[in-house]
């Protein structure tokens, strides 16, 4: 069995970082991040702002132990944009985070020492610019409970300070909460108190 850390390092905010070579500007910027659809939606709205960018290559990594991770080239030849950009990132033992480079062409070609020197350069000034902060590993899980049950679920999620992830108050009350994972056994003996309220136990987020 994965032995999971109690925290990982992540970073607090948005930061940027940026470099330049031979008249060719690489901007980096590094994001929080939870999840893999949110940094689709960021990547689009970089090619939209960007769009007369040459490339916006990017890395992340995600989960506890950032064993969820994805390097992108966006044309550039491979090797030389991606993986310097996920180099930094376990480098520097993040996770949760984002790091996008965005690259006009000045004219005159790098090479592939340059360009990874260039990705892996911006992505390291963006990162040093970034507040670096430990978040604590939680565990994930769905509550499921009758309207009558309400009051008592939402007082036992106050009292253990869960994370409302989301919520579906309709046919029956279902919750989407998070809480630390060393908590987790406790917080669910205390729903389990409730006999018709039912738990799940999702993802480690």
């Amino acid at each position: 069995m994965l032995h999971l850390p109690d925290s990982f390092k992540t970073i607090a905010a948005l930061a940027v970082g940026e470099y330049k070579d031979k008249g060719s500007k690489f901007i980096a910027t590094a994001l929080p991040v939870q999840t893999e659809e949110e940094v689709k939606a960021i990547y689009a709205d970089f090619r939209k702002k960007y769009y007369d960018a040459r490339h916006v290559c990017y890395a992340y990594r995600l989960g506890a132990t950032g064993d969820r991770f994805r390097a992108n080239d966006d044309g550039e030849p491979s090797g030389t944009a991606g993986k310097p950009i996920l180099g930094q990132l376990q480098s520097y033992e993040l996770s949760n985070t984002l790091v996008l480079v965005v690259r006009y062409f000045g004219g005159t070609k790098l090479g592939t020492s340059g360009l990874i020197t260039a990705y892996k350069s911006a992505t390291c000034e963006a990162l040093n610019n970034a507040e670096i902060v430990e978040q604590p590993v939680r565990q994930a899980m769905a509550i499921e409970c009758s309207y009558d049950d309400l009051n008592a679920v939402m007082r036992i999620i106050k009292e253990e300070n869960l994370d409302v992830l989301n919520q579906n108050l309709e046919l029956s009350c279902v919750l989407h909460v998070a809480c630390k994972l060393s908590a987790t056994e406790k917080t669910v003996a205390r729903f389990a108190v409730h006999h018709k309220v039912k738990t799940n136990l999702t993802e480690i987020i």
